[in-house]
């Protein structure tokens, strides 16, 4: 199904575009589409937060209702303590990590738990082998991580991680307003061992790895931004240190900032980083899949009062 927002339309929310009745009926039914990645906006798919979005004349919107793997995102999740088990066969595990949860374990935090380690004693129980990784967020990101369940499905996933194919948004709240409004951020980094921190370098520099990410700005606030971040390629802290390098350090960024001052102006306990949408394809069959991760509560809150 495919509208054009008329000029007398210009200006309406794109849930209450959705949800007259020639066309889904309800903004309950609005909310689902969006919800479930199924309504795109001039060919970019609409998020959650783009339900109160003001449409503009000649915009193009569609809904793609039988779109592969919206079904399978939106069932209701099972939880094991903290972690949200998000999409669970006999080739993966997908899971919504909380904030001060490890991806994997690391043997300098002997005693810290990790998803891997509740997805291990999850299975255990039924007899089932240990999670394969494939990627890992860090401690304090909160949301979606992916494991395999057979050594054949993580080289088929890794293999994808490695040549780029997987979309990974994460939505990070910095302080200041990024300009331009979106764009690419391109820099070259290097990883230091002794101080376990990501630093910037030149591009001849032969210990350098190319960091990419695509930006854009969702929200502006008096002293921050909510932006949407796509990972091209994926370092680790890269998100962390390429906003840092911009002169917009993440809210409650305790490692790559301009200094102590900085964490007094907005109080948050953790860097406002969240892993929200996570697309790859099934190693299996092929098949496209997608998931995301609501906002978790602190960031909600984070987000409510800066609106305020």
């Amino acid at each position: 199904m495919e509208w054009i927002v008329s000029a007398r339309e210009a200006g309406t929310r794109l849930d209450k575009f959705l949800a007259a009745a020639d066309r889904v009926g309800s903004r309950a039914k609005a909310f689902a589409a969006i919800e479930r990645r199924k309504v795109f906006v001039d060919d970019r798919e609409a998020s959650p937060t783009d339900a109160a979005a003001l449409l503009r004349e000649g915009q193009r919107i569609r809904i793609w209702q039988d779109r592969p793997g919206s079904a399978k995102a939106a069932r209701a999740a099972k939880t094991l303590g903290d972690l949200e088990v998000v999409f669970e066969d006999d080739s993966l595990i997908v899971v919504n990590k909380p904030a001060g949860l490890l991806s994997v374990p690391l043997e300098r935090k002997s005693d810290a738990p990790s998803v891997y380690d509740q997805i291990e004693n999850y299975w255990r129980p039924s007899g089932k082998r240990r999670p394969f990784i494939v990627h890992r967020i860090d401690q304090d990101t909160s949301g979606l991580v992916v494991f395999a369940r057979t050594a054949d499905a993580q080289n088929l996933l890794k293999a994808q991680f490695r040549r780029r194919e997987p979309s990974r948004f994460y939505l990070a709240v910095v302080y200041g307003r990024p300009v331009p409004a979106s764009g690419t951020w391109r820099d070259h980094l290097v990883w230091d061992e002794k101080a376990l921190i990501q630093k910037a370098t030149h591009p001849k520099d032969p210990r350098a790895t190319e960091a990419i990410s695509e930006y854009r700005v969702r929200e502006t606030y008096r002293e921050a931004s909510l932006i949407e971040v796509r990972l091209v390629t994926g370092r680790r802290n890269q998100i962390r240190l390429q906003a840092r390098l911009r002169g917009h350090p993440l809210v409650g960024e305790k490692r790559y900032t301009f200094g102590p001052e900085m964490d007094r102006a907005i109080q948050f306990e953790r860097h406002a980083l969240h892993a929200w949408r996570l697309a790859f394809r099934h190693p299996a069959d092929d098949r496209p899949l997608m998931f995301e991760a609501p906002l978790p509560k602190d960031l909600a809150a984070l987000l409510a009062r800066l609106r305020r």
